[in-house]
């Protein structure tokens, strides 16, 4: 069995953007950052709920999962897969598909700035590393194991490209959609 989701470049994707249902499976900040023309946000921890919407897209048409980089929606496209739907992912994700110089759409009511994923993780993987090198050294020695517990964290999640802080995070208030959010985007799902 293939175990690597089907994978469009950004010329790619492009070039067919008007055939395809666009999944983006980003964190609501994320996705008002910008997102591929007509991408419907439904977050990674929300594909298994919204399954049977995009399965009956599925058969209307082709499936893109779209995140930052390429890493969440290879594991939604897994997700899909182990749910009878084939999709495909965009190579590079969001990232590679600005840096070819196509437009992102961003929501009329998104004004204020949104921090991506990577960069929440790396904002509290190194204020949890500098508060327990200055609680090491000015409290206990002992603190320092929280630095290194976060290093060990960030070595696995490099080997194994999954990232449990990201996971964390992503269950904060300002990154999990509203409820109404979700139906629309299902509602949109339904009717394309």
């Amino acid at each position: 069995m293939n175990t690597a989701p089907t994978a469009l470049t950004p010329d790619q994707a492009r070039s067919c953007l008007h055939e395809l249902t666009v999944i983006d499976v980003r964190t609501p900040g994320e996705y008002a950052g910008g997102h591929v023309p007509g991408a419907l946000n439904i977050p990674l921890d929300q594909i298994e709920r919204a399954l049977p919407d995009i399965r009956s897209a599925a058969g209307r048409g082709g499936v893109l999962v779209v995140c930052a980089s390429g890493a969440r929606s290879e594991n939604a496209c897994r997700t899909l897969a182990a749910g009878g739907v084939d999709a495909a992912t965009l190579t590079g994700g969001t990232g590679a598909w600005a840096a070819r110089g196509y437009d992102l759409e961003r929501p009329q009511e998104s004004t204020k700035p949104v921090w991506g994923m990577e960069r929440q993780v790396r904002l509290t993987a190194g204020s949890v590393i500098l508060l327990g090198l200055a609680l090491g050294e000015f409290a206990h020695p002992a603190f320092r194991l929280l630095s290194a517990g976060i290093a060990g964290g960030l070595l696995f999640s490099a080997v194994t490209d999954t990232c449990g802080m990201a996971a964390m995070l992503a269950r904060l208030p300002h990154n999990r959609p509203r409820q109404a959010d979700l139906n629309v985007a299902l509602a949109r799902l339904r009717s394309s």
